[in-house]
């Protein structure tokens, strides 16, 4: 019999472990082991070269921090079942599983009219289905997974669980904070996760936390919003994924136009096929072939698009394979009419290029994000007299606006001819 109670030894966070059949069980869907190919820092590698793990690792940790949390709630006589303790295990675990090759490319290129949260969901139902159909079924329920799909969807009438799972203090982004600090060398977004989740509690089935853990939260806030600038929207992160963009988009076109170029089946799918949300459903052939889509595919095709007879292709390939990304300018307004007009020619002149296509050689793009949102759930401070109050009052460092605020950074990003 296959021994199921798994340590694994995390760089981040030391011994973790798999405490029982059904989340080994999980662990083991190939919809999971997926995620060992999908990268969670996208394109920052070619800014922090350490940038490199993985979604997988990712969601392994974020599944640990879930049952730390869940354990100290517990002993402060919060009343979680086991069958709610492996739920929200299990959701954690399967948050990310709807993400694509590099974050939200594909989303603004190949697939229209889905986000990879609905395509998590039904992910989430095929392994429902597919752990239910098991020779070992009889190990747990019929459709073992209900309860973390009903906690994920805030369907589950205790709501502090799902709190956990997406909010403004939850495990996902206690673990991504301290992981792609610790990978990519940025010190800045290292978070005390740890005393975070002991200072955690529930009033009126809501997640509050104690007032001894304040200047953790301030910390946190801080350690998310300098994270944001300094490795999520980096400009030269940013400049990469602009140009994935642009290389699938041209190869979206070429595909639409009956040319044949080279990729894996189901990178092929994708682009020769006109894919919407109606083509999503559990057992459909574009979940099929989503799932077996990961960052090797993409990585390969362009590889392989250095040689293509397409020009623009041909020229965009290159320069992401080589590193020879956008320059990045930043902006204090849009460009006119007649500074694109400017561009356009340029590229007409130096790289041969037809008129309609000088556009893949130039972007304009807007970077925001705020650190805290008013319309989300407020992240609560549990004072000694029971009394609660938001973090942005309850803080003497950060006020309101600044937490608020949302920066917008507007930026040129243009091939290098």
């Amino acid at each position: 019999m296959v021994n199921k109670r798994k340590i694994i030894n995390d760089p981040v966070f030391g011994f973790l472990t798999i405490p029982n059949d059904l989340l080994f069980d999980v662990l083991q869907h190939p919809y999971v082991q997926r995620l060992g190919r999908i990268r969670q820092l996208g394109l920052s590698n070619f800014v922090y070269p350490g940038a490199m793990h993985t979604r997988f690792l990712h969601s392994i940790g974020a599944m640990h921090l879930m049952q730390e949390g869940l354990l100290s709630m517990k002993h402060k006589g919060v009343t979680i079942s086991d069958a709610e303790m492996t739920g929200a295990m299990a959701a954690i675990l399967l948050h990310d599983i709807g993400h694509g090759p590099f974050s939200h490319v594909l989303e603004h290129t190949l697939v229209d009219g889905i986000t990879h949260e609905e395509i998590s969901l039904l992910m989430m139902e095929q392994i429902n289905l597919d752990l239910s159909s098991k020779t070992e079924q009889q190990l747990w329920a019929k459709r073992p997974l209900d309860l973390a799909i009903a906690i994920f969807r805030d369907q589950y009438p205790r709501h502090f669980l799902h709190q956990l799972i997406s909010s403004q203090l939850d495990v996902d982004r206690m673990d991504y904070l301290c992981r792609d600090s610790f990978f990519s060398g940025v010190q800045e977004g290292r978070v005390a996760s740890e005393r975070l989740l002991k200072m955690l509690n529930v009033v009126d089935d809501r997640l509050v936390v104690e007032f001894k853990g304040i200047y953790s939260v301030e910390k946190f806030l801080v350690a998310r919003r300098l994270m944001y600038w300094q490795v999520y929207l980096h400009k030269t992160s940013v400049a990469a994924e602009q140009l994935l963009i642009k290389i699938l988009l041209r190869a979206k076109e070429l595909a639409d136009r009956g040319v044949e170029l080279f990729c894996a089946p189901s990178l092929h799918y994708f682009l020769y096929n006109h894919v919407t949300a109606k083509d999503f459903a559990i057992g459909s052939e574009a979940m099929k072939q989503y799932a077996l889509l990961d960052d090797s595919d993409v990585l390969s095709a362009i590889k392989a698009w250095i040689s293509c007879k397409d020009k623009v292709l041909s020229l965009l390939s290159e320069a992401f394979t080589n590193r020879k990304l956008y320059r990045a300018r930043l902006l204090t307004e849009p460009l006119t009419e007649q500074e694109k007009g400017v561009l356009s020619r340029h590229y007409i002149e130096v790289l041969g290029i037809a008129p309609e296509d000088a556009h893949y050689f130039f972007v304009e793009h807007v970077s925001t994000s705020n650190t805290y949102s008013e319309k989300d759930d407020s992240i609560d401070i549990l004072y000694n007299d029971g009394t609660v109050r938001d973090i942005a009052s309850a803080s003497e460092i950060l006020d309101l606006r600044s937490l608020t605020r949302k920066p917008k950074k507007l930026y040129l990003f243009q091939f290098r001819a």
